[in-house]
């Protein structure tokens, strides 16, 4: 018989220390699809959603996909957005069950208004309706922060192994691949976690670099080609969500009840705490940036900046002008700049038209202490929807929207303004309105590492510039009420 399947996504990694909540509006402006839309708009996209999709077609099963959701990270998951999310599956559930498994793509770094463990209370609804013995399966970003109630409710839980994030289908089709050997009844999945006393480590999870994550995913890898082992991963957290059990994490797979597996994660979670000092990644400020870059000869390939500080990839609220004042201050030629975060300024460009030349306060609207407006005058030279489709590595075709969208010329600069917070991983952010990377001397983007997969083959340097924000690595200044204490680095050197 045909075996039935529940497919769904809810994402979102939540910045607590973000003003902005995180409300159905958020979802709608990015990902919200319903029923047929799922397969509609992912299938064939270099998604999780994408690989589970494949694998019902590999596997002969049915899918019932109720909904996909996922949001621009920001502040807390507003409970009328939580629960609109899981109302549907939780009626996909009643309606359509009973279902031989769920396969889940989640964050794992959700938190809501009411509830600080976002993942762990879903499965929790899931797991009570599904009832025991149905196998629940999840992939999760790199950055979760897994609890303990998320890894008790689901069978089998996998996390990206890359960062930039490129193996999201070979993950998702990783997973499905257990679900099926569980429904044929060759395995019985257990997932055990564990965790150190430390909200940041692993080099952040970067992969792009030999480092401490990518030699604890080879101690992984060691561990996963062992008996009974099937999976083990490194989710290295995200350290922006004041919550218990925020922080690096082991997950391992077992094909059984042995407290092995369990000696396995605590294993490889202390090699993430012995190393967890070593950083790959350094930060300069914007004065440095500039030196470097009107000292340098690129060869003829661009310079590309990240906006490292002010990541909406991370919670950033995407405004943040410091890096953008310095570049212009500097007087840099040939340049590019996105995006900015500036729906008021995009609103004024539109209503002058093409070639008009605007007076702006741009960015800064949000909070000032990250920065206050910066006056430009330029010059109007393009206008787009915002839409298009990722040219990938990261999320191959899948289309996205960063509402109206205007290109400013201030002097040798072409700022690309967006009506919507994004992060910039993408090169089809510029090239969709017509301007090409590869072309200018210098690209800035607003990421803080996740660009390296598309602009680092076009750089000739990359610089990582921290002029402040919401994703600085400024964890002492920021005001943790919750996280277990103590924790490195709050309390620990």
């Amino acid at each position: 018989m045909t075996k039935r399947v529940l497919i769904a996504g809810f994402q979102h990694e939540t910045n607590t220390f973000s003003g902005l909540p995180t409300g159905l509006d958020a979802y709608r402006s990015r990902d919200l699809y319903l029923n047929d839309e799922v397969a509609t708009k992912l299938r064939g996209t270099q998604t999780e959603i994408a690989g589970f999709l494949d694998a019902c077609e590999t596997y002969g099963w049915t899918p019932i996909h109720p909904i996909y959701a996922n949001a621009t990270p920001s502040g807390k998951v507003t409970e009328e957005a939580f629960e609109y999310v899981a109302r549907e599956i939780a009626g996909c559930l009643e309606r359509d069950g009973p279902f031989d498994a769920i396969l889940l793509a989640l964050h794992g770094a959700m938190v809501c208004e009411h509830v600080d463990d976002g993942e762990g209370e879903l499965l929790g609804r899931i797991r009570q309706l599904a009832g025991p013995d149905v196998p629940i399966a999840v992939t999760l970003d790199l950055h979760a922060n897994v609890t303990d109630r998320m890894a008790e409710r689901a069978d089998v839980m996998i996390a990206y192994r890359t960062y930039p994030h490129i193996d999201q289908y070979e993950v998702a089709t990783e997973v499905a691949a257990l679900i099926d050997r569980t429904l044929r009844g060759e395995i019985k999945p257990k997932t055990v976690i564990a965790r150190g006393a430390m909200i940041d480590g692993a080099d952040h999870g970067r992969t792009t670099s030999p480092g401490p994550m990518t030699e604890v995913l080879s101690s992984a890898a060691k561990l996963q080609a062992q008996p009974g082992v099937l999976a083990a991963t490194v989710a290295a957290g995200f350290p922006w969500a004041d919550i218990r059990e925020t922080g690096p994490a082991a997950l391992i797979v077992g094909n059984d009840e042995s407290s092995r597996y369990q000696d396995m994660a605590e294993a490889l979670i202390g090699e993430v705490w012995e190393k967890r000092d070593r950083t790959t990644v350094e930060t300069v400020s914007v004065e440095e940036a500039m030196a470097v870059v009107t000292a340098s000869d690129s060869g003829g390939k661009p310079i590309v900046l990240a906006d490292f500080g002010d990541n909406p990839g991370g919670g950033g609220y995407g405004d943040s002008p410091g890096l953008l004042r310095g570049m212009i201050d500097a007087g840099l030629e040939d340049a590019l700049y996105a995006t900015i975060y500036d729906p008021v300024s995009v609103q004024t460009c539109i209503d002058n038209g093409l070639g008009a030349q605007v007076v702006l306060a741009l960015g800064g609207k949000i909070d000032p202490q990250y920065g206050k407006p910066i006056p430009v005058t330029g010059t109007v030279v393009a206008g787009t929807d915002g839409k298009f489709k990722l040219e990938g590595p990261m999320m191959a075709g899948l289309g996205v929207s960063m509402g109206p969208t205007v290109v400013l010329q201030v002097g040798g600069i072409k700022i690309v303004i967006a009506s919507t917070r994004f992060q910039v991983y993408d090169l089809m952010v510029f090239r969709h309105a017509r301007i090409e990377p590869a072309e200018a001397s210098v690209v800035a983007v607003k990421s803080a590492h996740h660009f390296r997969a598309a602009f680092g083959p076009l750089a000739s340097e990359i610089i990582c510039v921290d002029a402040g924000g919401l994703t600085s690595r400024n964890y002492k200044h920021l005001n943790y009420e919750k996280v277990r204490r103590p924790v490195f680095p709050l309390d620990q050197e």
